[in-house]
């Protein structure tokens, strides 16, 4: 999500590592995937083959963009294709706030349904609301009311997951302020919950030593029996940022979960932290041909952190590979990776 302004303390670490010089080829590649304000994204391998991209209001040349969506044939070279959602909703048309897409395929009826977090002009407060398309390019037109719109109305970073165990469909969220990240199973259909169905928490904030003011961005997968999910917490864009990717797991997508903190000595859950990027986080997950995952996250550059012109954090999308050990995910020395690494393994149609 977008908020604070980033003065210069952000470049914090911006000493720590030089980058090398060698250049990307055919094999490797280096960090950023895409070197432009991408901020919380998620990812969609859809049936034609492409990856797609999605994520928060941005400026892209001098226009306001409410749902930026990219291609890519291999996760590292990325198409910027415009705005995914042109047309506001009818219900959040006074203020600015498009946040943290999720975009899923439905292969019954072959649509595309976003989920996003948007300013409700009733409720003066952020709901998460569904929109539908034919194409996972858009455009996405909404579906006509909010999905989640309750308390003060700050509902935000949706993620609609299909557990391959029992067939059921959720949806994640997270409110940012202090309040836990909740689940609710969604009816077939995508487009509302699933009836007798309510929100239950599954990570409270308040848990982690260093990264738990406040926890949102949630992003599940199904591993080796256990439901991980992924969650970032605690500042992404203040002066400084303080931000970090965090883990939980358990055997129910309704939990209980069980956070990596609770079982490291040190108490600390922090799967990646800043190195020379600063404030890695909001991440998503997504699988190569060869069957290995990808965390896919914005992070801030100390040497460019903040848009051009535009007091707010600029946050380029990163990719590293995710590896398991001892039923935890984990990714290369906890840091986003600077050097050479070699390219997900995708097999271009």
């Amino acid at each position: 999500m977008m908020v604070a302004a980033c003065a210069g303390a952000c470049s914090q670490g911006a000493q720590d590592t030089v980058r090398p010089r060698e250049l990307p080829d055919s094999t490797r590649y280096r960090n950023p995937v895409l070197d432009a304000d991408f901020p919380d994204p998620s990812l969609l391998r859809a049936p034609d083959s492409w990856f797609y991209a999605y994520a928060t209001q941005t400026v892209r040349g001098g226009l306001s963009v409410n749902i930026q969506v990219a291609r890519s044939r291999d996760l590292v070279r990325w198409e910027f294709l415009g705005d995914a959602l042109p047309q506001r909703p009818a219900w959040s048309t006074r203020v600015w706030n498009f946040w943290a897409p999720h975009v899923v395929y439905d292969s019954t009826v072959q649509r595309y349904l976003m989920y996003y977090s948007a300013h409700d002009d009733a409720l003066d407060g952020k709901c998460v609301g569904v929109a539908v398309a034919s194409s996972p390019r858009g455009p996405f037109a909404d579906s006509g009311t909010p999905l989640v719109c309750a308390g003060d109305g700050f509902n935000i970073d949706p993620m609609a997951f299909d557990d391959p165990v029992s067939g059921k469909h959720f949806l994640y969220w997270g409110s940012s302020d202090s309040r836990p990240l909740q689940v609710q199973e969604l009816a077939a259909d995508g487009m509302s919950f699933a009836p007798g169905s309510a929100p239950r928490p599954v990570v409270p904030p308040g848990q982690d030593l260093e990264y738990s003011r406040l926890v949102e961005g949630a992003w599940v997968v199904y591993r080796n029996d256990y439901y991980y999910l992924f969650y970032s917490g605690d500042d992404c864009c203040g002066s400084p940022p303080h931000y970090a990717v965090l883990v939980a797991r358990a055997r129910d997508p309704l939990g209980p979960f069980e956070r990596r903190g609770a079982t490291t000595a040190t108490g600390r859950g922090e799967i990646l932290a800043a190195g020379y990027w600063g404030a890695p986080g909001h991440n998503a997950i997504v699988t190569d041909d060869a069957g290995a995952d990808w965390i896919v996250y914005h992070a801030v550059d100390p040497a460019r952190p903040l848009q051009d012109g535009i007091p707010f954090v600029r946050r380029p999308m990163l990719l590293d590979r995710l590896s398991y050990r001892d039923g935890w995910p984990f990714v290369e020395n906890g840091q986003p990776s600077t050097g050479l690494r070699l390219r997900p393994d995708v097999t271009a149609p």
